[in-house]
């Protein structure tokens, strides 16, 4: 059976009292906040097996992202699934608003400007709260495939499957593949990822909220 030994494995269930996650590099967690708000006071707290975002009422601009401050750990020629289970905190979700969670390179306030990336994707824009899949290697880019599935208030299961390597990167949303009309080709990029979770608005007083159950990212030892 394979396990610790075959695999490396990064595990977050985000347990332990309910705290702010930080906004510079700190020892105590990987995980680092990038806030742009400038009046409003968002939330994003890990603790009580749940990471949460909830943008502020505050009518400006707000991108707020937890991820691994760029600290790209895991290699995409070894990694082999990368799952999150994710609800949002509302039925549907509010235009003006745009969710990205799964594993980029370096984070951009931009979505589409990160260079390389395999994610889910929700627009405020579609009122039906439909989740879109994404990849790009730099070369190859994906965006806004229709998953066919939406997201509200309930935990869906996401995953991000490797296992049959960069060129056909597959996508599941609660043990079923979607998007099987689009091959995800991610053979152009050789370097390494991170866990992205990034929920944004336009200057507006939206107040959309993600919640994470747990990310897990298994990857082949070297």
């Amino acid at each position: 059976m394979s396990d610790i030994r075959d695999f490396q494995i990064f595990y977050d269930d985000f347990n332990g009292a309910v705290a702010t996650l930080p906004t510079s590099a700190d020892p105590a967690t990987p995980w680092l906040v990038d806030d742009t708000s400038s009046s409003g006071a968002p939330v994003y707290t890990k603790g009580a097996s749940e990471l949460t975002v909830t943008l502020a009422a505050t009518n400006e601009i707000e991108n707020v992202a937890p991820h691994f401050g760029d600290a790209l750990d895991f290699d995409i020629d070894l990694v082999q699934r990368v799952e999150m289970r994710v609800k949002i905190g509302a039925a549907t979700f509010t235009s003006g608003s745009t969710l990205v969670f799964g594993v980029g390179s370096a984070r951009n306030d931009t979505p589409d400007s990160v260079a390389a990336n395999a994610w889910f994707r929700m627009e405020g824009a579609n009122s039906t709260s439909l989740v879109y899949v994404e990849t790009d290697d730099g070369t190859r880019d994906n965006d806004d495939v229709s998953s066919g599935t939406t997201l509200g208030t309930t935990y869906k299961e996401f995953v991000i499957d490797f296992t049959g390597g960069k060129p056909d990167v597959k996508f599941y949303i609660d043990g079923r593949r979607v998007a099987t009309g689009t091959t995800f080709d991610m053979s152009g990029y050789s370097s390494g990822l991170q866990p992205i979770i990034q929920l944004q608005k336009a200057a507006n007083t939206n107040v959309d909220s993600v919640v994470v159950d747990y990310v897990k990212i298994t990857c082949k030892r070297a």
